[in-house]
């Protein structure tokens, strides 16, 4: 059941419970006609009335009991008839005798959480220390604004009494508080964020994020706010007084001291640099003097070289000549085509004259090839490539074989070992051709020997 119905109206009137100030953290309702403070006609509830609690504000009404005080507390946005149902509080205080029709007795405030408040603070001179220069103690003065607003109106409720809050004496606890938390978070911030005294002042960005973060956790347990803001506008040293100008003399000292440091540390750098180049330019004429002694060298080489294959050459000369010479021995006149007999035999000397004729083209050859290397340019660390080759596979039996390069397949030619007829193929090709169908090897056909017809006796 309602404990106040718009039909049964024996009491009084009925009244609307709402807060209609522009700008407020804490305000109390009374009834109209009343004042507050007169007596306890400003805390009676009439039946009927209706309670209007706006979003980001809350409705708190307080019932003084014997064994205490207790609370029913109504979120907004809230707009209507008050009911039991609506308040568990109230539900347990009304009985039946008060027939739904009897005034009750309640404080009703508002408490803003949407309202930001700002505070001014001033911290006058008082000394700060570097950590560095113990001795020099420098006035220091902070100014600046604090932004705040109720989070947790629970826990603010339990720091503060509702019903005699004010909030110019709130703001003066707030700026006496906050005045005291920030003349300790800068009088440790040199030690406690190597924050040199002397610059602090150019520092005020640094410094009013630390104060930020040091006081809000005291704000919120003390007093039941929450930090909005911190804005530290001026960081102010006394230039006048002694510990500043005794401090600057010091500072001055080691500035020089560091300078003088740095200049001797850049000389050093200059010289260690200067030997190194030195050192590397000794280097470097060390290297050019042994490639011009190692191309000297070749050179003493290369001419060695060319005497000694003309030695060679001509041992290979007279090798051939004493060959001929002991077949002649052995019965030169004696001429045996077939192989049978101790006479000239025709196969044997054009074999020796085809191992010798090799034999002197291999040896001149790669005279030939050390000569033109030890004349090429010395490049230090350049390796030429190969010279690329045609290889091709040869199919033999019906299996591949090779690849074999251009010169393989011209001895095999001679040899009867690759034909006109063989079957090659190489990468790129689309598939297996003959020999003499390729323009790259028909040539090595034309000047091969014939196989010798077999005849029948």
């Amino acid at each position: 059941m309602a404990f106040f119905d718009r039909n049964n109206r024996t009491g009084g009137f009925m009244d609307e419970i709402r807060c209609d100030e522009p700008s407020y953290l804490i305000w109390k309702w009374h009834p109209s006609g009343s004042q507050l403070g007169e007596n306890n006609r400003e805390n009676a509830i009439r039946w009927g009335s209706s309670l209007r609690v706006k979003d980001g504000e809350v409705g708190v009404f307080v019932y003084k009991q014997q064994n205490g005080t207790m609370q029913d507390f109504i979120v907004g946005p809230f707009d209507q008839i008050i009911k039991t149902e609506n308040f568990p509080i109230l539900a347990s205080l009304v009985g039946l005798a008060y027939e739904g029709g009897t005034p009750f007795q309640a404080e009703v405030y508002f408490i803003n959480l949407a309202q930001i408040i700002q505070t001014k603070f001033a911290v006058p001179f008082f000394d700060v220390y570097d950590p560095r220069f113990a001795d020099f103690g420098v006035p220091l003065a902070v100014r600046g604004t604090i932004s705040f607003k109720i989070a947790d109106y629970r826990q603010f409720i339990k720091l503060h009494r509702l019903s005699t809050f004010n909030l110019a004496d709130f703001q003066a606890q707030i700026r006496d508080a906050v005045s005291r938390y920030v003349k300790d978070t800068v009088a440790n911030a040199p030690a406690a964020h190597n924050i040199p005294l002397i610059q602090i002042e150019t520092k005020v960005s640094q410094i009013n994020d630390i104060i930020e973060i040091d006081i809000g956790d005291r704000l919120r347990e003390t007093f039941g706010v929450e930090i909005s803001g911190v804005d530290v506008g001026t960081i102010e040293l006394d230039k006048s007084s002694e510990g500043y100008r005794s401090l600057m003399g010091v500072t001055k000292d080691i500035a020089a001291a560091t300078t003088k440091a740095e200049a001797e540390a850049r000389i050093k750098d200059i010289a260690a640099k200067q030997r190194i180049e030195a050192e590397n330019y000794e280097e470097t004429l060390r290297i050019q003097r042994e490639e011009g002694q190692y191309a000297q060298h070749k050179q003493t080489q290369s001419s060695n070289i060319g005497a000694f294959q003309v030695e060679k050459q001509a041992e290979v000369g007279v090798a051939g000549a004493e060959a001929l010479g002991q077949m002649g021995a052995n019965g030169a006149g004696d001429i045996n085509l077939g192989g049978g007999g101790d006479g000239f035999n025709m196969a044997a000397m054009m074999a020796s004259m085809a191992v010798g004729g090799a034999v002197g083209q291999n040896i001149a050859g790669s005279m030939n090839n050390i000569m033109q290397g030890i004349n090429q340019p010395v490049q230090s660390g350049i390796t030429p490539p190969p010279i690329p080759t045609s290889v091709y596979n040869v199919a033999v039996n019906g299996q591949a074989t090779g690849p074999f390069d251009i010169n393989i397949l011209k001895q095999m030619a001679i040899a009867g070992q690759f034909k006109a007829s063989s079957l090659v193929w190489k990468p790129g090709m689309e598939s297996w051709l003959r020999a003499d169908s390729v323009d790259e090897l028909k040539n090595l056909f034309k000047n091969v020997m014939p196989p010798i017809p077999t005849t029948e006796d």
